[in-house]
């Protein structure tokens, strides 16, 4: 569900999965590592934190590796793609924080993402959680809004069915 928003051009987005057999409060164990991304995101080699802790604001972490839409026109095998993302806010209470990309080389200037768990039933038929993801940015040069929806929306679906192999 991506839109244009105002005459800025500004991009804003949002992507849902849901992750079954796990509880939020595991699913939020597993969001909350801001340096663990790359156990998740798929194509993402590297996920580091480079400066603060973890889980607090401010703390800024580099993840490089992730291949995107727009490579196959403007990217040899050698390149990689990276970004250094810095935390902005957290509420472990509801399950939320917010991100920005503070500098990288895929073009996403004036990123700013939140990614919240709602929990959708809890019982004992089972656990299912609905991770969103919203962002927005500046358009990106060499994509579609309809890429970096497809992008998110792709990647957070395989970071679902990451999370729930870890119970099988």
């Amino acid at each position: 569900m991506a839109q244009v928003i105002n005459d800025h051009q500004k991009w804003e987005g949002k992507a849902y999965a849901e992750v079954t057999g796990i509880k939020t409060e595991q699913v939020w164990l597993y969001l909350q590592d801001f340096g663990g991304l790359n156990k998740w995101f798929p194509t993402l080699t590297t996920c580091l934190l480079i400066q603060g802790i973890s889980g607090e604001p401010g703390c800024v972490r580099y993840c490089s590796g992730f291949k995107t839409p727009a490579d196959k026109d403007k990217r040899t095998t050698s390149d990689i793609n990276w970004t250094k993302q810095k935390l902005l806010s957290i509420n472990p209470s509801e399950y939320t924080f917010t991100y920005s990309i503070i500098d990288g080389n895929v073009g996403f200037n004036g990123y700013v993402s939140t990614v919240s768990l709602l929990p959708k039933k809890e019982d004992d038929d089972g656990c299912v959680t609905v991770i969103e993801w919203k962002y927005e940015v500046e358009p990106v040069q060499g994509w579609r809004l309809e890429d970096l929806d497809r992008f998110i929306g792709n990647g957070l679906q395989v970071m679902a069915k990451r999370m729930e192999e870890t119970t099988k």
